[in-house]
């Protein structure tokens, strides 16, 4: 058996060949940089970035394309919009399922003094009550903040639930798509989204230095921009731009990463979100069947497919998890990722802290002889 990639929740480690070619068309007969020059292979470049902000813009049910907003991946985004959008005073909500792209700028802002943080303890499986996000809201709330679904256990949460939380208390809400995007439909309006960060180069297809935001325009208006600098536009002036996209785009663009991020949306759509998902669920559910079979193994969160999406964590009895991951990749060329999965406070919810968990996230590239054969040397190993 040839490698198998596991690590799908990281990275989408295999791409559309019409990504590549993307990748290759852009430095062949553009190379340059969009909306610094005049000449036409400038604008060319600078076609690009506006006919991709389109087709995000389309992707996610964003109204205006200049919502949309190219940063060099979801961390950037994230830190774009707290950072920007949060005063003295202020006081936030979000799970304990979260991401260190979400804790640490708020652990940051917290500990300077600026912000009072409630971080909602999600149950044994990581599952989350949005009535106790209702009962957390204060005078103060100004922004909730959840991930679309975990990195570690997959736990989808009930963002739809928590979007209508947000909007009828007049409250901003942000979503982090990093694990879902590409994999299930994201609707920016219908789940009532104020700032909705994704990635690139996960379920999206893109390149890795691609990720970006989709920003409602009262609290785009609201924010100040984290980084300031050439846009391009307005160059007479020493203020930043106050309008999208350029307020929050500062620098040259990761123009050759965002057309490959642009084929990689094109390739979801001409697939079908449904069928990816279906694919990706149908290898979940033989997998999921497998482990639940190996007496050895413990998986960690709700072993149900209605509740999370095709990533698994498992722990192994008395088995070192760190030397469970290098066995399946030096025996048997599978590719697997141990440890906390920069998300400490979800291993405390899950109960895996310290030691952390082994992770196994399905992609729309792997296949059923794939998941037969890591059961199979699971199975051997164990």
């Amino acid at each position: 058996m040839e490698k198998i990639y596991l690590d799908n929740a990281a990275t989408s480690r295999n791409k559309p060949e019409t990504v590549k070619k993307a990748i290759l068309n852009y430095y062949e007969n553009i190379g340059c940089s969009p909306g610094r020059g005049g000449y036409e292979d400038s604008l060319q470049a600078g076609r690009l970035i506006i006919e991709t902000r389109n087709t995000i813009a389309d992707f996610f049910n964003v109204n205006d394309l200049k919502q949309i907003v190219f940063t060099h991946n979801i961390t950037y985004a994230l830190n774009i919009g707290i950072k920007g959008i949060l005063k003295k005073g202020d006081h936030v909500i979000t799970s304990t399922m979260e991401h260190n792209s979400i804790l640490r700028p708020l652990n940051s802002l917290e500990t300077s003094g600026i912000i009072n943080v409630d971080y909602i303890k999600c149950d044994e499986k990581g599952r989350l009550n949005s009535k106790k996000v209702e009962a957390a809201i204060n005078s103060k709330t100004k922004l909730i903040i959840l991930t679309y679904a975990s990195n570690v256990s997959g736990t989808l949460m009930p963002v739809k639930e928590v979007g209508k939380i947000a909007s009828r208390n007049n409250i901003y809400f942000m979503l982090d798509t990093a694990q879902a995007a590409g994999v299930y439909d994201i609707d920016f309006q219908k789940l009532k989204v104020d700032f909705l960060a994704f990635t690139g180069h996960k379920a999206l297809m893109g390149p890795t230095g691609t990720g970006g935001f989709a920003v409602s325009k009262k609290m785009a208006a609201q924010m100040e921009p984290l980084i300031e600098g050439g846009t391009g536009s307005k160059s007479d002036q020493e203020e930043q731009p106050d309008f999208l996209p350029d307020k929050f785009e500062s620098g040259t663009m990761n123009t050759m990463g965002i057309s490959g991020l642009k084929s990689g949306v094109e390739f979801i759509k001409k697939i079908g979100i449904k069928k990816i998902k279906e694919h990706e669920l149908q290898l979940g559910k033989v997998f999921l069947e497998g482990l639940n079979k190996i007496p050895e193994i413990k998986i960690i969160g709700p072993a149900n497919l209605r509740e999370q999406m095709p990533t698994f964590s498992i722990t192994a009895g008395a088995k070192d998890l760190g030397q469970l991951s290098f066995e399946l990749d030096e025996k048997y060329n599978i590719m697997t990722r141990s440890g906390l999965h920069c998300a400490p406070f979800a291993h405390k919810t899950l109960g895996t802290y310290p030691e952390g968990s082994l992770r196994f996230s399905i992609g729309y590239f792997n296949t059923l002889p794939e998941i037969e054969f890591t059961l199979d040397a699971l199975n051997k190993i164990l």
